[in-house]
């Protein structure tokens, strides 16, 4: 039996073409040929106001910390159900993460609960787009604006996806993407700044830069560059680039197939209403994920095995920042957190990848289905 694996990096079309043209270009650092296009192609595609490439999402959110301009001892509120590099990037900073439930709906930060968690030393509040659904943003921002507060979006999940018809990523004051391997849009490793506040356009480049005002210097603007402000090397390779170029030339193609896989799970699944929960995903996200949330961490251990026999291989995900030894040490819970602690133990992701194909599928919720027709004859 042939296995279905949860995830598979894939080429779409030009990415090794692209790549030889990278070096036959003669660049192959950072802000080369494809690295501008791909700067530019955020740009168009998702209205931001400036978009630069970095060598991971964790890279974006590291800039948009210190572009925050924050300081030890300040607070940022974001939920406990993410990855660890949300919360990493502020603490890097002597920032301390005050973590805040999340809706039992969509699994994002509730905007509900925030401004209860607000106090004097909070700066900045950070929604992550979970599975690519969409945070109540006008809501979010309307509390960042009342107590000047700035908004990094976690949208690492969430390329193409929209927000009452605004690409997520381009409505807080920054927002951040993943190219990594398990996104939808992929290069390896990767990802984007996207900058929506004109204030931040010139430092964000310097701080990419190293510090140092080398994008001035190549543009004309200044006769030498020199060290001018904090920074570290957040560019990819010309590399990197090129591979991720490609992928954006196809990129509304990729999501449609993802969209269709999670459609055909739902069909398919429809009938297992009683004995579990099925994701619900609108049309403004896009097909990131697909998750099932099932009745007990019991339940969900034996579906890992049944699966797995199968030569079938789902995960679950997070385990809560809140309850980590790392968020206890470095942060502080700004709410109770029952819905995270609750849905974390009882979430279920299954494979989704371009290649994937109709017969995959099937065979991953037949699967399914035995499974708890066995539990039913055996209750």
């Amino acid at each position: 039996m042939k296995p279905i694996p949860f995830n598979k990096p894939f080429i779409i079309g030009r990415e090794l073409s692209l790549i030889a043209d990278a070096v036959a270009q003669g660049h192959l650092s950072g802000d080369g040929k494809y690295t501008k296009l791909c700067n530019r192609w955020f740009e168009d595609k998702l209205g931001c106001l400036k978009a630069l490439l970095t060598h991971s999402c964790t890279g974006a959110l590291e800039m948009a910390a210190i572009l925050c301009d924050i300081q030890p001892g300040d607070e940022v509120i974001l939920p406990s159900y993410t990855f660890v590099s949300t919360a990493n990037a502020f603490v890097l900073r002597g920032v301390i993460p005050v973590f805040v439930d999340i809706r039992p709906d969509t699994l994002n930060l509730d905007e509900n609960l925030i401004e209860a968690a607000i106090t004097s030393r909070t700066r900045v509040i950070v929604p992550v787009h979970y599975a690519g659904v969409p945070c109540e943003m006008d809501r979010i921002m309307e509390i960042a604006e009342r107590h000047n507060l700035l908004v990094v979006e976690d949208a690492a999940q969430a390329l193409l996806s929209t927000y009452k018809g605004r690409a997520l990523g381009t409505i807080g004051h920054f927002g951040c993407l993943s190219f990594h391997e398990t996104k939808n849009i992929i290069s390896g490793e990767g990802g984007a700044l996207l900058i929506n506040d004109e204030r931040f356009t010139e430092r964000a480049e310097v701080i990419r830069e190293k510090g140092t005002n080398r994008s001035q210097f190549f543009r004309g603007e200044v006769d030498k560059y020199t060290w001018v402000d904090i920074g570290s090397s957040y560019l990819p390779s010309e590399l990197v680039s090129a591979f991720l170029y490609a992928q954006l030339e196809r990129a509304d193609e990729i999501i449609n197939k993802r969209r269709n896989i999670c459609t055909a799970y739902t069909k398919q699944l429809a009938t297992l209403s009683a004995d579990l929960r099925i994701a619900n995903f609108d049309e403004d996200s896009n097909g990131h994920m697909y998750y099932l949330i099932l009745d007990s961490l019991t339940t969900r251990s034996q579906l890992i095995t049944h699966l797995k026999a199968q030569f079938i291989h789902p995960v679950f995900h997070y385990v809560p920042l809140h309850s980590s030894p790392a968020g206890r040490r470095y942060g502080r819970t700004g709410s109770s957190m029952k819905i995270t602690d609750d849905l974390s133990e009882r979430l279920l992701r299954l494979p989704v990848y371009y290649e994937m194909s109709a017969e995959e599928i099937a065979r991953i919720c037949d699967a399914i289905r035995v499974f708890f027709i066995s539990n039913r004859n055996l209750a």
